[in-house]
């Protein structure tokens, strides 16, 4: 089989779409197409290497066969097919999304086992689904509680533990989760802000997706966001669940808000996990089981559904 590099890859899916597309619609396309299997090599963000060698030659390269069309996100075009049509064409075309075949059938709930690995892993913390079909909607409006909350129990010694609780110390960490199955511009600032409604409670905060847009921009907003309001960005990848990643970490407060601790309370199933671990400290031990089981990588990847 040849192989391909990045901007081969890109050439020909520009030529058979015939349309401008961003290095995150081409990538998609893509894999939605098996040809990745071509590649020379991927590494570990092959999405982002797409990216930087279509930006980077198109910037650099006075001969580039590659040109930019539009902002936020930027797509590109050959420009041995841009003659074929007006400018003003090309920059509607830019305008308006691709359609993207899915490569995976999965709803975004199938992604919190994801999550949940990774948490252990990462933060060594474990995580509740927190089911927002137990809160009452017409109390405190939309936007109030997570996905997901995590749980860190600190290693301590149990008189160290027991001294803690005695002089009204806080011997666990809480993390608030927002989950979605894509981030790009089309949903970043609902989604952003839902995530900062929803983890106001929190030591810590994420926004979490699997399908997080490559395009230079988004990503700089992204940051952007994350450095002004403290919410952590956390990338899954559902082919390779030890390749998820912290994009951009959360800003750790140093203690709860009460106040918004009571709002999320409203829900029956962080009032379960309050009382969870409530019982977890006085015992001095964590019963595992009655958090969402922690699977391993092959087990995670068997949950996802390949289309094609």
């Amino acid at each position: 089989m040849a192989v391909l590099t990045f901007l081969g890859l890109a050439e020909r899916v520009l030529t058979e779409e015939r349309r401008p597309l961003s290095p995150s619609e081409i990538w998609k396309l893509a894999t939605a197409k098996g040809y990745e299997r071509e590649l020379r090599s991927q590494g570990k963000t092959p999405a982002q290497t797409l990216y930087t060698a279509i930006f980077e030659n198109a910037r650099d390269n006075p001969q580039s066969r590659f040109i930019k069309i539009g902002d936020r996100p930027a797509r590109y075009y050959l420009r041995s097919l841009a003659k074929e049509k007006q400018p003003s064409e090309l920059e509607q075309a830019a305008s308006s999304p691709a359609s993207i075949p899915e490569k995976y059938h999965y709803k975004e709930a199938q992604l919190h086992p994801f999550l949940v690995r990774f948490v252990y892993v990462q933060f060594g913390a474990r995580c509740k689904t927190i089911r927002h079909g137990t809160s009452k909607k017409n109390e405190f409006g939309e936007w109030i509680h997570p996905d997901m909350i995590g749980v860190y129990y600190p290693a301590w010694r149990d008189e160290v533990l027991t001294f803690s609780q005695m002089t009204g110390g806080l011997a666990v960490k809480l993390y608030s989760f927002e989950i979605k199955k894509a981030l790009s511009f089309a949903n970043l600032r609902e989604s952003f802000f839902q995530a900062v409604s929803n983890s106001s409670f929190a030591h810590q905060g994420y926004l979490v997706a699997a399908d997080i847009s490559t395009d230079e921009d988004f990503r700089s907003e992204l940051q952007r966001l994350s450095i002004s309001f403290g919410i952590g960005v956390i990338e899954l990848d559902i082919e390779d669940p030890a390749a998820s990643q912290v994009l951009f970490p959360s800003e750790e407060r140093d203690s709860l808000d009460w106040e918004a601790l009571n709002k999320v309370a409203m829900n029956r199933d962080v009032q379960e996990l309050l009382k969870r671990i409530g019982t977890d400290l006085r015992a001095k031990e964590v019963r595992h089981e009655e958090y969402d089981p922690v699977l391993e990588a092959d087990q995670l990847i068997s949950t996802i559904g390949k289309v094609r």
